[in-house]
């Protein structure tokens, strides 16, 4: 398990306090902030802690007010005591708050499934709340309410103590020269008058107190003692009636102990997560996934007692795979240790359920247990050296590592033989990686870093130094070990140069060419990014060009597809008039038909006739083919050739193609409109019905007789259109067109399905075709058998 060393050694109690800090509930300080002690444990805490950030974010955060300290009489009942007026007020508020949260979660529990599931609270509590309430003010005194026997006992002492106060006012005023003052006291329960003490043998009754002074006596007039008997019993009589009240209140809450104190639970734990949530806020951090390998992969993470310390903190990538050990290395208060306190309270974190200070693609595993060696152990009173102190530590270490822990291990091996404290560090992170652990440790040892480049399970890090200004950068550099620059910091420390000099000249030389190497690492490293900083820009840069050429081409195919559409209306405005024309002209016929005038009709019959041939292109530029474009057949491009009819989807027209171009682009006109398309964007036309099969209806239609506002509605597959799932601009429009078709064969009705659904698409149509329609004599909606309301059947003009 993660030991208590590991907590202090990560500084994790100052960053529970900052959660404590930003808690509601009283008693947060000692509440205890536990550890998930599985992955899914840890997923079920970050997951709530993810909602209420959420509900923080969107400014509707968990409703927390009202919580009291009520845990202490919650206790007190459980063990048969009475709690007085102000403990069940507190109580009554504390639920009224548990029972609130409760609703607030129930309205949301869709948004919210893990908060809601981790705080249940019981709604019938509402009813112990009630009850409190009723019978307790907000001041914390029982009301009169409560029971009629108080309310009638209050009234008899209000009674009692008016009549008193009133005789005492009386003895007052008669005996004004006596008194040291003119107003009225208690002592002891029993009302008293300042009488003179040279001067209360003139003033018979029973004296209860003196003043400090011992010039005036506190005297209950012997007038009144009779009345103070009386208001005493009254009063005794009240308390008694109070108190059996309270208790009675208390055995109420008795009952409900155990989802009362659910419900505090609850309540605590709610805030718990809203703390860390107001937390994460501050932190500017995220709910990470829990990968289920023992894994770190954190993005700009950074350390979260820094950021709250005011400090510019340098965010860092971090990443570990299972059974692998990170050697951090670099220059003395460069920020290594910190590197191993933000892998360290990052697993801390998301076992707690906190949100991490790191950027979007960050994930961590779960590590359990989490041990360090971090910090000067030196023991003076167990006779151990820091080494001694260390060394025993790692031996624990070594053997509690397993295929879940995590080791944090700073300047391991440190402070003996640098050549016996390498090799025992090498041994050591191997014998760790060895039993499965994830390994991070610092050092100074070459020999280490040096073994960190051979061995595949181990990998390097560096933290950066800057020689021309002697200053860390705090920098984490994956893969590259780090000089220890040692001579600089302490140039910078105040070293003089005469001293640095001379180390240099005893610096063994293959020293200095370690230190040399890692540094033309680093450098060329340096090079490495800048040069991919720069092409990532120029890629962002081409990315944008892209971006706004595709914008343009997206605008000028809207301008296109709106003069299209202005067109097609153009065109069908047109075929409207002539379909008008022509009906115009038929009953016009019909008129002379009855009259006899067969020279006439003759006459009107080669008006139909030309109206007619004028109008054909017309209709079939502008008509919109009720098509189903998801069987539609695609067209192959060898299959077209100038003459061809298409089907032109985004158009929802038939098309003529004349020419195909050697690009592949094929030219169309539709109606009026010539323009190149692709050949994917065209369909196979519908087949039309021959001339032939078109004359027979309107034969049929000019020998049958005229249609009433009687006529039987008839639904059939000729007569209905199906618009659901359309859009309404769609529907409307295919609703249209089909209308006119029926508008122009004379028929009598026609038959519109839209569905139910929210009822837009059935508002719109009745709208439409109701508002001074050319097509429409009367709408309704379809009777049960021809659909209901999901119907709307047009009768024609």
């Amino acid at each position: 398990m993660t030991t208590n060393k590991t907590l202090l050694d990560l500084e994790w109690p100052r960053l529970l306090a900052a959660v404590r800090a930003r808690s509601v509930a009283p008693g947060a300080a000692e509440r205890p902030i536990a550890l998930a002690e599985s992955a899914a444990g840890a997923r079920t805490a970050l997951a709530e802690t993810g909602e209420a950030l959420g509900l923080l974010a969107a400014d509707e955060p968990l409703p927390l007010r009202g919580i009291r300290d009520v845990r202490p009489g919650l206790e007190r009942v459980a063990r048969e005591g009475v709690l007085d007026g102000p403990g069940l007020r507190d109580l009554a508020l504390t639920l009224e708050a548990a029972t609130g949260l409760g609703r607030f979660l129930g309205r949301r529990r869709e948004r919210l499934p893990a908060l809601h599931a981790a705080c249940a609270i019981d709604p019938t509590l509402e009813r112990l709340t009630d009850e409190i309430s009723f019978a307790i003010e907000a001041d914390g005194t029982v009301s009169s309410q409560a029971s009629p026997e108080l309310r009638r006992l209050r009234t008899e002492v209000h009674n009692l103590r008016a009549r008193l106060v009133s005789r005492l006012e009386e003895m007052i005023h008669k005996n004004a020269a006596i008194l040291s003052d003119t107003f009225y006291t208690t002592r002891d329960g029993r009302y008293v008058l300042p009488v003179r003490s040279d001067a209360h043998e003139r003033f018979p009754g029973i004296v209860h107190g003196t003043s400090a002074s011992g010039a005036t006596l506190f005297v209950e007039p012997r007038g009144v003692v009779t009345q103070g008997n009386r208001l005493k019993v009254a009063q005794a009589e009240m308390e008694r009636e109070e108190t059996r009240i309270l208790a009675l209140l208390s055995d109420l809450v008795r009952e409900r102990h155990g989802s009362a104190a659910a419900a505090l639970d609850a309540l605590e734990h709610a805030d718990l997560r809203n703390a860390m949530a107001l937390l994460g806020q501050e932190l500017d951090g995220l709910i990470l996934p829990i990968t289920d390998e023992a894994r770190v992969h954190l993005l700009a993470a950074r350390h979260p007692l820094l950021i709250l310390d005011g400090v510019a903190v340098v965010p860092n990538d971090v990443s570990l795979d299972p059974a692998t050990a990170l050697v951090v290395s670099g220059p003395n208060a460069g920020g290594k240790t910190v590197a191993l306190k933000v892998v360290g309270l990052a697993a801390l974190m998301a076992r707690a359920g906190m949100p991490i200070p790191a950027a979007p693609g960050s994930t961590i595993g779960y590590f359990d247990p989490i041990l360090t060696d971090v910090g000067d152990e030196q023991s003076i009173e167990k006779n151990l050296s820091t080494f001694s102190a260390h060394v025993r530590n790692i031996g624990e270490i070594l053997a509690a590592a397993g295929p879940r822990a995590m080791i944090l291990l700073d300047e391991l091996a440190g402070g003996t033989d640098p050549a016996e404290g390498a090799a025992l560090a090498c041994a050591v992170v191997e014998a760790l990686v060895g039993r499965g652990a994830l390994v991070a440790v610092t050092t100074h040892y070459e020999q280490l870093k040096a073994f960190a480049l051979t061995e595949p399970s181990l990998r390097n890090a560096s933290v950066g130094f800057d020689v021309d200004k002697l200053l860390p950068t705090f920098e984490l550099v994956a893969d590259v070990p780090g000089a220890s620059s040692a001579l600089s910091v302490a140039s910078r420390f105040g070293i003089g140069p005469d001293v640095i000099d001379r180390a240099r000249e005893i610096l063994p030389a293959h020293a200095r060419g370690f230190d040399d190497l890692t540094r033309e690492l680093g450098d060329a490293r340096a090079r490495y990014e800048a040069e991919a900083r720069g092409l990532e820009e120029e890629r962002r840069a081409l990315g944008e060009q892209t971006a706004r050429a595709e914008r343009r081409t997206r605008e000028l195919e809207e301008r296109d597809q709106k003069g299209l559409g202005e067109e097609a209306a153009k065109l069908r405005d047109e075929l409207r008039g002539a379909r008008d024309e022509v009906r115009r002209v038929r009953k016009e016929m019909r008129r002379r038909t009855r009259e006899g005038d067969t020279g006439a009709i003759e006459v009107a019959r080669r008006e139909i006739e030309a109206v007619a041939t004028a109008t054909e292109g017309a209709r079939q530029n502008a008509e919109v083919s009720v098509v189903d474009e998801d069987t539609t057949p695609p067209i192959s491009i060898d299959s077209l050739t100038p003459g061809t009819k298409v089907y032109v989807p985004r158009l929802r027209t038939t098309a003529e193609v004349t020419e195909v171009t050697k690009g592949g682009g094929v030219k169309i006109l539709a109606g009026a409109i010539r323009l190149t398309v692709r050949v994917d964007e065209l369909r196979s036309a519908p087949v039309l019905a021959s001339k032939e099969s078109k004359q027979a209806p309107k034969a049929a239609a000019r020998t049958a007789p005229s249609k009433s506002s009687s006529s039987p509605a008839l639904s059939s597959s000729a007569n209905t259109v199906d618009v659901r799932g359309l859009r309404v601009d769609e529907a409307l429009s295919m609703a249209e067109t089909f209308v006119d078709r029926l508008y122009g064969a004379s028929e009598p009705h026609a038959f519109i399905i839209h569905g139910h659904g929210t009822g837009a698409l059935r508002d719109a149509i009745r709208a439409h075709f109701g508002r001074d329609s050319t097509y429409a004599r009367a709408l309704r909606a379809g009777t049960r058998e021809e659909g209901g309301d999901g119907v709307t059947v047009v009768s024609l003009r």
